[in-house]
């Protein structure tokens, strides 16, 4: 998408909340509901409708509450889907359409080696692609809001490795976030990972869970675990003898 193509996660990610609220005050006006979105996991949040940008006050309201940029924001008060005026919190995040396309491209994304025409794929999705990075065949990278996620140059994401930007807590609540992947990274096959900041040189093992344990991994990090406690049989007295 090009409206974020060089810009900032700190530009994107407002761009993002920005475009949330605006559909958030659409259907809680529709649903007379009260939708709320908060700076942190747990926080109650601000009615959206007091941030809307197309009035004064509103875009006087949404600026204070953009004084802080942050790296993952909650939305609330969707109400929970037996409720006769309930949001589905999908319809917040894109329209129909986008959400149909973006979910053709991730499943041509699944059986595409790494070339650069899938590099191409993914930055047409609006994902945030690197100079030499490989992203190998059956990589998730969350459709939710590809433009969320931003690749360093040379690194490699190994098979099955998934990448996710947003979270559905129940009961109309979901929370979204930046992932931040660094220049020369080696992501293991299999690594799984929520919102995070991932500096440079970071490589992960195969298999390993790093959102929610880790927000951030320091440059040259290598992330994985010990290998697990083997308790062998113990031998009964007659047995390894001859």
């Amino acid at each position: 998408m090009k409206k974020y193509k060089n810009k900032s996660p700190e530009e994107v990610i407002k761009l993002v909340t920005t475009e949330i609220i605006i559909r958030s005050i659409k259907f809680a006006k529709k649903k007379n509901r009260t939708i709320l979105i908060s700076k942190t996991s747990g926080g109650k949040g601000v009615d959206v409708a007091t941030l809307n940008p197309k009035t004064t006050k509103g875009m006087e309201n949404l600026n204070n509450f953009f004084s802080t940029i942050r790296r993952h924001y909650t939305i609330s008060g969707l109400g929970s889907p037996e409720e006769a005026n309930s949001i589905n919190w999908r319809k917040l995040n894109l329209p129909f359409g986008r959400r149909i396309l973006l979910a053709f491209q991730i499943v041509l994304s699944f059986i595409l080696k790494g070339t650069s025409f899938k590099n191409q794929l993914y930055r047409w999705m609006g994902v945030h692609v690197g100079k030499g990075s490989e992203i190998m065949q059956l990589v998730w990278l969350d459709h939710f809001r590809p433009e969320l996620i931003f690749i360093g140059e040379n690194s490699l994401l190994g098979a099955f490795t998934r990448l996710t930007v947003h979270a559905y807590e129940g009961a109309g609540k979901f929370r979204y976030g930046l992932i931040e992947i660094g220049n020369n990274c080696k992501i293991g096959a299999g690594t799984g990972m929520g919102p995070i900041i991932i500096e440079d040189n970071v490589r992960t093992l195969p298999g390993a869970t790093l959102s929610p344990y880790f927000s951030k991994i320091k440059s040259g990090s290598i992330v994985g675990w010990n290998p697990p406690n083997v308790k062998e049989p113990q031998l009964n007295k007659t047995e390894g003898t001859i």
